[in-house]
């Protein structure tokens, strides 16, 4: 590697690990934005269950999330 490309690379290098040095930094007034529900994997628990029982519905198939029935969606 040539000198001048090696200077180059690592500018570049200390320019992008600067620029990511202030995201991990939360605010304690943003802490309220991330305790909503919406920001957790699972998400709404009530939205998951009826997700969940329309794809069994569509799937023909039960068990494995404790959903029964068949595929007409009944259960």
């Amino acid at each position: 590697m040539k000198p001048a490309f090696k200077k180059l690379l690592t500018l570049v290098a200390m320019a992008a690990l600067a620029g990511c040095s202030g995201l991990g930094q939360v605010q304690p007034w943003e802490k309220g934005n991330l305790a909503k529900p919406a920001m957790t994997f699972g998400g709404d628990p009530l939205d998951q269950a009826f997700v969940q029982h329309i794809y069994s519905s569509k799937e023909n198939s039960s068990g494995g999330y404790g959903v029964g029935g068949g595929g007409c969606g009944c259960n």
